[in-house]
């Protein structure tokens, strides 16, 4: 079944009026689907189990929320159903994007009669999108920074490995070594924050120094994400320590740490438009893996862009992270597409990334989107800024339209980089999926 592209084709109530959550449900065997519709409905406003005094006809009509749509998938007791929340019912001001997830993401996914649900997508009207600022910079606030508003490439990342364990210097040393071989982005690991042996002040001041040596030296502004991942009460004062000593970029593990943390953090004015926020997903899998029940990332990316971040992980075409093409490319475009007064978003593609197989991730996903290499950097055989280089030898030839191979014969970098991960042709059937065609395309072509 193909669903219907657009929200237009199927709301039933006034767009400005509502929020509208849209699910693929999976009654249990007996159960009806529409049913199962109003039992969602009913468990996330104004009702419970039983009819009960207080919830009058009165009430339901002002604020329950409403079913409007189902649409039953054929040959299945399944199918997409959308329901609407007056949007009176929410405050985004002072309630935020909590207040929202408890409702469209709350008790449903324990209903008994329920097999399965799947929270797919959210349209929030202007009357809710206003409360909220959005990115401070946004795609083309990070492009400024590193310099690439005129070539619109995409941008070269990497993450500081080992993930832990490393002393201040030492790490920032590799900071500055995958800057000065060519990448745009370095980040810390989702896991490293603030231990005692690389406290957050120390490889903020010491990057500081490396990054203003790599710009003497190479022309280049390079960004790099301390992350401040903490409790809500502590995760400012992080934040304002990493600016004191010189971060350009700050990084938050939002999923644990919360949409309305990092909601604080981009509006807060101590930290707006001072560095650019770098979002991980980490943990995000818990619930949007398994195509059946949970929430998808279509939904997280859209209430990250709410909430303020700059950058935010959607996924790789080519990796090691689990990822379907086609639905990491809707997400990337949710990210960047216009939204009334709200900054886009940069996607970052980020797990298993390696110059063998970066071109996948520039040609499928498109120039807005930060390919980031972990291992497919620090483990080339001569180390961190070999592995910078090669992976900048490899978008330069895809950019130019040369095949790797031939282009490795300049480079022996990336000629060791292929030796040692190999090099993966695009199949010819993802031709139509391609979002950014070269100068020349069959060079990567199967």
């Amino acid at each position: 079944m193909r669903l219907r592209e657009t929200w237009e084709s199927t709301i039933l109530v006034d767009p400005d009026k509502y929020v509208i959550a849209r699910y693929y449900v999976e009654p249990k065997e007996g159960i009806a689907l529409d049913l199962a519709a109003e039992h969602i409905a009913a468990e996330q406003s104004t009702g419970t189990w039983t009819p009960v005094e207080k919830e009058t006809p009165e009430v339901r009509k002002k604020y329950a929320a409403k079913v409007i749509t189902v649409l039953k998938i054929p040959d299945l007791n399944a199918g997409i159903v959308d329901i609407a929340w007056p949007v009176d019912t929410f405050d985004p001001d002072t309630l935020g994007l909590t207040q929202l997830m408890v409702h469209i993401a709350g008790n449903l996914f324990g209903i008994g009669d329920l097999a399965n649900v799947r929270l797919l997508d959210v349209y929030l009207p202007k009357e809710f999108v206003k409360s909220f600022k959005g990115p401070a910079f946004g795609v083309e606030g990070v492009r400024k920074f590193v310099g690439t508003e005129k070539s619109r490439r995409p941008h070269l990342g990497t993450i500081v490995k080992p993930d832990y364990g490393l002393p201040a210097k030492e790490h920032i040393d590799v900071v500055y070594n995958a800057a000065i071989g060519g990448v745009d982005f370095v980040k810390d690991d989702e896991l490293l924050v603030n231990p005692p042996y690389s406290r957050i002040e120390e490889r903020a001041s010491l990057a500081a120094e490396a990054l203003d040596r790599v710009k003497s030296e190479t022309g280049r502004r390079v960004l790099y994400a301390i992350n401040v991942t903490a409790r809500p009460d502590k995760i400012l004062e992080l934040a304002d320590r990493a600016i004191q000593h010189g971060a350009n970029c700050i990084m938050i593990d939002f999923i644990w740490a919360g949409l309305d943390t990092l909601r604080m953090v981009a509006e807060d004015p101590s930290v707006r438009g001072k560095v650019v926020i770098h979002c991980h997903r980490a943990g995000h899998a818990a619930f949007t893996r398994n195509p059946k029940h949970g929430i998808t990332m279509m939904v997280i990316a859209k209430l990250v862009r709410l909430a303020g971040g700059d950058q935010l992980h959607t996924g790789t075409a080519a990796g090691k992270m689990h990822g379907v093409i086609t639905e990491i490319q809707r997400i990337n475009l949710s990210l960047t597409k216009p939204w009334l007064h709200l900054k886009s978003t940069m996607p970052v593609a980020s797990g298993g990334i390696h110059p063998g197989n970066l071109h996948w991730n520039v040609l499928l996903l498109g120039p807005d989107v930060v390919c980031n290499m972990g291992g497919g950097i620090h483990g080339h055989p001569r180390g961190t800024r070999a592995g910078a280089v090669a992976a900048r030898a490899a978008l330069e030839a895809i950019l130019k339209g040369i095949d790797l191979r031939e282009y490795a014969k300049q480079v022996p970098e990336l000629k060791e980089a292929l030796d040692l991960w190999g090099y993966k042709p695009i199949p010819r059937d993802l031709i139509p999926l391609i979002k950014y065609v070269p100068a020349k395309l069959e060079p990567f072509i199967e």
